[in-house]
């Protein structure tokens, strides 16, 4: 099945790409590779999880943030490539974690991006990955993902 088929058999309508708010662009193609920069979890226009894992909000939380930042992920791909079956192998993928003092359960909060890749991409979805605890991220966003993809010319 395409990604694109998989997708809406999914139910999720990806959002228009979401604009860069500081001095850098969504995306950076080089040759077969796209690389986003990072994407937080906006729906809607707005923050769905702001906080810190592990005291404002819960390792459940964190997993569902960071799936709506891959799904912001997959806004930018489709928009620098066109079409999401375009997509060959999600190469590597870094979660950044909005941690509280001593919270370490990052790896769970990442599986949250990291299930949905596998979900449409199938075996291409899976990827090589870090889950980052960090002390601040930006907006005070709980979760930023970012993502390298190989695509076809």
């Amino acid at each position: 099945m395409s990604a694109e088929a998989k997708l809406q058999e999914l139910g999720i309508v990806l959002p228009a790409a979401p604009k860069p708010v500081a001095a850098y662009v969504p995306f950076v193609r080089s040759g077969d590779l796209v690389f986003t920069s990072g994407q937080i979890c906006l729906k809607d226009g707005a923050l769905a999880y702001k906080g810190k894992i592990g005291r404002d909000l819960s390792p459940e939380d964190g997993f569902q943030a960071a799936r709506i930042c891959a799904i912001n992920t997959l806004a930018v791909l489709k928009s620098a490539i066109g079409s999401l079956d375009k997509v060959t192998q999600i190469v590597k993928v870094t979660v950044f974690v909005n941690s509280a003092d001593g919270f370490t359960a990052q790896p769970g909060v990442a599986n949250g991006a990291s299930e949905l890749y596998q979900q449409v991409f199938g075996e291409a979805g899976r990827h090589a990955r870090s889950a980052v605890g960090a002390p601040e991220l930006p907006l005070d966003t709980a979760v930023e993902v970012e993502v390298i993809a190989r695509v076809a010319e």
